[in-house]
């Protein structure tokens, strides 16, 4: 069967692959290794497969219509995010009226509101595949009624139809992603070594926080990590394919959660020379056992990518994260002295919010050692234990699914609290990353960490991002009033 997979453009520089579904602040693109690696199980069947990257590329509509016209597919698979829902439905008509094919739609949004996508879809949408979808989607391709597949959702004689859901696969089953699709040199991170790959070490995660999209709406709480080899062939089969790239970060939602699993993945890559090679780099959560720091940075890991979220130990509580802030400091202090690169991740609006508790946050970022942060409005998506909360409570502002993000696509709050507006929330977001990044100690600090040409163009993407970024979102406050805005 011939199959085209979409990832819809969205306005300029919309990240589909995140955890946050928008353009990003930092500007950043992310590989769609889970699509790739559904492709390469579909080609692995004996498909025959096109992969269009509308969005990392910022493909015009007429180019990625251009593209299904060429290839005439079969079966179209169209990704989904909750902003973009309406436009990504858009795809799926269109593609069913250039070609008279079937059409999936995948992705977190469709998996969570399989109903509602289906009833919008009008006809367009002929199956919801949700939840872990790599043999899903095979089993789709390869002819199986809608009836007897397992994790889909479809409309038959006008009511939605929802089939039991798929088990969790094993995924030392899964092939390597099908990279052949993708040119790692679309993708781009001012915080990573440029080219670079992203690497999935397992799926699924213990942790309990209610507003983790990834692990509650797809790849559930229990983790299964990948045997060790495998993701060490995983790196070098990588390294044939594209020679020139200078990283692989795991996206692996914390790839530390077993220690044992992380410390063998190390063991495995020093055995074969790995880390003499290419850098790479990690998600992580504060509460990691830190003997195992000193290990990790032997084996070639240069930057630690940490949850921290919050400066209290009071919304940390709230949103069942499972740490502390003492936890969190003592991490930084351990790994800052092993002399890792560390990217601190902040969130602001949780449960309970108030503009002293988000200064909290803010004066915690900038008291720990790190390189870099990121901040943002904590994530709030359908499907998610925090969604429900927000919207029984009548928190969230948003309207229709479009506003999750601005009218430039950008990443937007939607939550609005008795005691903590939209705009404050905005506002205290904008903030922190101007107190954090603006700091003299802190330039001179990113100064100093610049070692060769390719440091000097990534700090002068970043610096190009944030500038791009204030210039759009201009906000201010007056404490005493409460009433924020544009300027």
């Amino acid at each position: 069967m011939k199959i085209i997979y979409i990832n819809p453009p969205y306005g300029e520089d919309f990240v589909r692959s995140a955890r946050w579904a928008a353009k990003s602040r930092g500007r950043v693109q992310r590989h769609p290794e889970q699509a790739l690696i559904q492709i390469a199980v579909l080609e692995k069947a004996g498909h025959t497969c096109k992969f269009v990257e509308g969005a990392a590329r910022n493909m015009t509509k007429e180019q990625v219509l251009a593209e299904i016209k060429n290839f005439q597919p079969e079966l179209a698979i169209i990704h989904t995010t909750t902003p973009s829902i309406y436009n990504d439905i858009g795809y799926a008509r269109k593609a069913k009226e250039i070609s008279n094919c079937q059409t999936v739609l995948v992705g977190a949004h469709a998996s969570a509101e399989p109903e509602d996508t289906l009833k919008n879809g009008g006809g367009a949408v002929d199956i919801v595949a949700r939840r872990e979808i790599d043999y899903t989607l095979r089993d789709i391709a390869n002819g199986l009624p809608s009836k007897d597949t397992l994790g889909v959702s479809y409309i038959e004689d006008g009511k939605v139809i929802r089939n039991e859901d798929r088990p969790y696969l094993d995924v030392n089953e899964l092939p390597f992603p099908a990279w052949k699709h993708i040119d790692p040199k679309w993708y781009h991170d001012a915080g990573k070594l440029y080219p670079f790959l992203t690497l999935y070490t397992g799926r699924g995660c213990f942790g309990l926080c209610t507003f983790c999209r990834e692990t509650q709406v797809v790849n559930g709480r229990k983790l299964r990590m990948r045997d060790a080899k495998k993701v060490v062939d995983e790196m070098e089969y990588d390294l044939k394919l594209f020679p020139d790239i200078r990283e692989i970060m795991f996206e692996t939602d914390t790839f530390t959660a077993i220690s044992s699993h992380a410390k063998e993945v190390c063991e495995e890559m020093m055995k074969r020379g790995l880390h003499k090679k290419i850098s790479w780099s990690c998600n992580v959560r504060v509460d990691v056992q830190l003997d195992l720091l000193p290990i990790m940075k032997k084996a070639g890991c240069r930057m630690l990518m940490i949850g921290f979220e919050f400066g209290t130990n009071e919304q940390l509580n709230s949103v069942k994260k499972g740490t502390t802030i003492e936890l969190g400091r003592n991490f930084a202090k351990t790994a800052h002295k092993l002399g890792f690169t560390l990217h601190g991740c902040f969130m602001i609006g949780a449960p309970g919010e108030t503009k002293q508790s988000a200064q909290k946050t803010i004066d915690y970022a900038k008291n720990l050692p790190l390189d870099t942060i990121q901040v943002s409005g904590i994530a709030v998506y359908p499907g998610t234990e925090f969604y429900n909360w927000a919207k029984q409570n009548s928190f969230i502002t948003a309207k229709d699914w479009t506003d999750w993000v601005d009218k430039n696509h950008e990443q937007v709050t939607i939550l609005s609290y008795p005691q903590m507006s939209k705009e404050k929330i905005d506002f205290y977001i904008d903030k922190a990353l101007r107190d954090f990044y603006l700091r003299p100690k802190q330039i001179w600090k990113m100064l100093l960490a610049i070692r060769s040409w390719d440091d000097v163009k990534r700090k002068a993407y970043g610096l190009k991002s944030f500038l791009d970024y204030f210039k759009k979102n201009k906000r201010t406050i007056n404490e005493n009033c409460g009433h924020c805005g544009s300027v």
